[in-house]
């Protein structure tokens, strides 16, 4: 499935205006979750306040957000800039407009039912990466759970000192 964003919600009130903000599928919210960590760069209480509303009951905690920031060290911005068509290390990790994601559901079973893993492909990384989300029956709402997003990728060759 491939979403797009004609730019991406700078805040959360701006990602609420967004009709995938109701979360109404695992991609929809999957989706959401690149947009809101794409803002921590400019803005990271706004990017804290997108994560803990894709949360819904379960908040960030204050170690997730010190592990969110630690991902963003040195530079590292360009990550989540790498899951959008056409960011790749060659062109310093400067995605296509309008702005798409590509996602699909991994096909891996979970071990419990309610839950659903989306893969997510960077242009810097050999494996897509992956995103759990979980289901509230009661509003049918799509939860973010865990996101695997931040790891290493190749460096943009505006900073790779062998480029």
């Amino acid at each position: 499935m491939k979403i797009t964003f004609e730019k991406l919600p700078r805040n959360l009130e701006e990602m609420k205006t967004l009709p995938m903000a109701a979360l109404r599928t695992p991609e929809e919210s999957a989706a959401l979750t690149v947009a809101a960590l794409c803002a921590y760069p400019s803005d990271r209480e706004a990017c804290f306040a997108m994560l803990d509303y894709l949360r819904g009951p379960r908040p960030l905690s204050p170690m997730e957000k010190q592990f969110i920031g630690d991902r963003f060290m040195d530079g590292k911005d360009y990550i989540p800039r790498s899951y959008f068509e056409g960011a790749t290390p060659e062109n310093n990790y400067t995605p296509s407009q309008p702005l798409t994601l590509e996602l699909s559901v991994n096909p891996a079973p979970m071990a419990e039912q309610g839950y659903c893993r989306i893969d997510v492909r960077s242009g810097g990384a050999d494996s897509p990466r992956q995103i759990t989300l979980r289901n509230k029956p009661s509003t049918g709402e799509w939860f973010l759970w865990e996101q695997m997003l931040l790891a290493g990728i190749r460096v943009p060759a505006s900073q790779d000192p062998w480029a």
